[in-house]
């Protein structure tokens, strides 16, 4: 079935949220509500609306089934919500085409939600945009991926988040009284990369949780290793949740994992040339100090890391810092601070 043909049905069958939410900063940069950012993302990141609560319980995030955060928060962001159809039209609005490289729909779990997500899309082509679409969502069938790559969508996300099986179990799985499955998940991605191709499939991954640096050193190999882009979170406690008084990782070995993946993703070292000391702990990265060095000069690792476009600004972070993942290049100041919270010497 063409694209055109699954948007024509969406939208004539009437399959249409009238609501969807909008992260704070990218409301701003599409002129939904006045404010000033100080870093504007590059991405239009949407999540989908549902008067219901989200069927899972991932114990670390504000939608969580049994939350008892504001819903309007995901992370530490606001997500106001605004009619679907304004939100649309301000994304074909040629003033932001330049600033808005990406459109990202974060997918809650509930019944409707492969439909909403195939309407908005829908109708996002049906306007002529032609932005890039990812999608960030739960674990789906093969067919429902077929359906929205068919409908227009480049990338698709599925989060691990944990970074092995027994923190997931506790984190997300069925510990934390949730609806997912460690294999199942990673099937998922593996089928999602049978779908839209190879580097097309991302998976979140939150350090913090509990992982050691050797763990999650391992599972993004495992990732680069099967095609999957792995992208770093940095854990943020969030009040109203099961981890809210869960403490964020430190900077120093976030920034030693950032730098680490950067070089497994860029194919300079890998995981077994890693060295790790015995509470697991980087040691060595497996490259010659001229290697590390020229990367953290280059301030590359330790950039928001996902979809092309891609930046979330302070999605971890507050403005004051310390920036986990910066949304912008790193200046000279900064990666000298990054140098030193890494202990090359």
């Amino acid at each position: 079935m063409s694209r055109n043909t699954v948007n024509s049905m969406l939208i004539q069958n009437g399959v249409f949220p009238s609501k969807v939410r909008v992260s704070s900063g990218s409301a701003i940069t599409l002129g939904l509500v006045e404010g000033f950012l100080s870093a504007k993302p590059r991405t239009a990141y949407l999540l989908t609306h549902t008067n219901g609560k989200c069927n899972a319980n991932c114990r670390f995030c504000s939608q969580a089934r049994e939350s008892k955060s504001p819903r309007s928060l995901l992370s530490r962001v606001a997500w106001p919500t605004f009619s679907t159809e304004k939100v649309i039209s301000s994304l074909k609005n040629p003033a932001h085409h330049d600033e808005i490289r990406r459109v990202c729909i974060q997918a809650l779990n509930y019944p409707e939600v492969v439909e909403h997500l195939l309407a908005i899309v829908g109708n996002i082509k049906a306007q002529k945009i032609e932005i890039p679409i990812s999608i960030s969502c739960q674990p789906l069938m093969r067919e429902s991926m077929h359906k929205l790559a068919d409908a227009g969508v480049e990338r698709i996300g599925i989060s691990l988040d944990a970074a092995t099986e027994s923190l997931f179990e506790r984190i997300k799985g069925s510990r934390a009284g949730g609806p997912y499955n460690w294999e199942r998940q990673r099937l998922a991605l593996l089928e999602a990369v049978e779908v839209f191709g190879k580097h097309k499939v991302s998976t979140h991954l939150i350090v913090g949780l509990g992982e050691t640096e050797r763990e999650m050193l391992r599972i993004i190999q495992w990732s680069v290793d099967n095609h999957v882009c792995p992208s770093l979170f940095a854990f943020t406690p969030i009040s109203g949740t099961a981890l809210e008084h869960f403490h964020p990782p430190g900077i120093n070995s976030y920034r030693r994992v950032q730098l680490a993946r950067h070089l497994i993703v860029e194919e300079k070292t890998r995981f077994k040339l890693m060295e790790f000391n015995g509470r697991g702990r980087i040691s060595s990265f497996g490259v010659s100090l001229k290697i590390l060095e020229e990367a953290v000069k280059s301030g590359r690792p330790f950039m928001t890391s996902g979809c092309p476009g891609c930046n979330r600004p302070y999605y971890n972070e507050k403005p004051s810092g310390p920036f986990y993942n910066f949304p912008r290049q790193p200046d000279q100041k900064e990666i000298a601070e990054i140098s030193v919270h890494i202990q090359l010497s």
